[in-house]
């Protein structure tokens, strides 16, 4: 295997461990949902935003495209009850027959829904960028299979006070992880019923459809959150389904790409944008939100290199000076204001930023 998939990989664990006993802050907390909307973004087209799962896993957004010829989903969820909600969803909103789903990228909050569409419409397609695609055959069912490790290692936070650093946890924390386990029982017993399929469609860099009246530009634009990030692009109506390379409030960096992820998102700039469907959180207007994602990416990657060409050896002392040096509080308000939770997984973020920048600059 490739060394940037490896360490992709690698990443997606980590992000795991995050959620189950990473720092003050889990992943959702970022984008903590607990109720289940529906924003109409146009005549016919709709996102959905899922409530976590009950130990607390975020579910990607979902966003429904209906042509006069058919129907088209982005992203699929991860709780088959979830899935099967959106499948009745959309059956009121159209009969025409749903005929491709589009995975963003090979995270499971955004793909394990896929077997349940294929079984709702057998004729449906689903479709990935071709490194996406693998990742879903390869990766994802010994994710899946790893994921009752949650309820032991939670368990033992619990029993020894301890996170995985071994730092104490605080009160809101045990208070969290409490919450967690209970949530974990019904958790797994959902993910028993998950259908998993790999797309069965796959292109290098570009596919274009029509929906009937209503084209509609999938895209690779580069590596980011991940190696095969996928947009979905609606021109005539301006909107954007960007899957997890841009989540709100606080964005994820958890891929192994920080150089390419600043140039991806540029790229995405040049699209007429008004409304933008993230992985995560609620629907952003104007593009805003692109750039500014983008100059912390940009501003990081640039004092990690000067740092490495100034003769800094380890990504721990960049990350020191970047502390000390770069105005890290007026990025950490910019993104998580002044929720707690929120500013402490911007932290968790930036940390393994630092890192990945620093090995991706520092060997090329």
């Amino acid at each position: 295997m490739k060394k940037n998939a490896v360490r992709e990989i690698l990443f997606a664990m980590v992000v795991g461990l995050t959620l189950l006993l990473g720092s003050a802050a889990a992943l959702a907390d970022s984008v903590a949902n607990t109720e289940r909307t529906i924003t109409r973004l146009a005549e016919g087209i709709y996102e959905i935003r899922h409530p976590d799962a009950p130990d607390g896993f975020p579910q990607g957004n979902t966003t429904v495209v209906i042509g006069s010829r058919g129907v088209l989903v982005v992203d699929s969820g991860l709780l088959p009850s979830s899935t099967r909600e959106d499948i009745e969803q959309i059956r009121k909103w159209t009969d025409k027959p749903l005929i491709y789903v589009v995975n963003t990228h090979w995270h499971s909050d955004h793909s394990l829904g896929n077997g349940l569409y294929v079984a709702a419409f057998p004729f449906v397609q689903v479709v990935a960028q071709e490194e996406t695609q693998r990742l879903i055959r390869d990766v994802n069912p010994a994710a899946i299979a790893r994921y009752p490790l949650r309820k032991e290692r939670t368990e033992q936070a619990l029993a020894t006070g301890k996170k995985a650093d071994g730092s104490p946890l605080t009160e809101g924390e045990r208070k969290r992880y409490e919450q967690r386990l209970a949530g974990l029982g019904p958790t797994l017993a959902e993910l028993k019923n998950g259908v998993d399929f790999a797309p069965n469609v796959s292109f290098k860099e570009k596919l274009d459809i029509d929906l009937g009246n209503r084209p509609v530009q999938i895209r690779f634009l580069g590596r980011g959150n991940t190696s095969g990030d996928t947009i979905v692009y609606l021109p005539n109506e301006k909107i954007l389904a960007a899957g997890d390379l841009l989540v709100h409030p606080v964005p994820y960096f958890f891929g192994a790409f920080a150089v390419e992820h600043a140039q991806t998102l540029e790229r995405l700039a040049q699209l007429d944008v008004d409304t933008i469907v993230p992985g995560h959180g609620e629907v952003l207007r104007g593009q805003q939100y692109i750039y500014d994602v983008r100059d912390l990416l940009r501003m990081v990657n640039a004092f990690i290199e000067k740092q490495i060409n100034a003769g800094v050896q380890t990504e721990e002392e960049a990350e020191q000076l970047l502390n000390k040096t770069a105005d890290v509080e007026k990025w950490r308000e910019k993104f998580a204001g002044h929720d707690v939770r929120n500013r402490n997984f911007f932290d968790v973020n930036l940390h393994v930023l630092v890192s990945v920048a620093f090995e991706q600059i520092g060997t090329r």
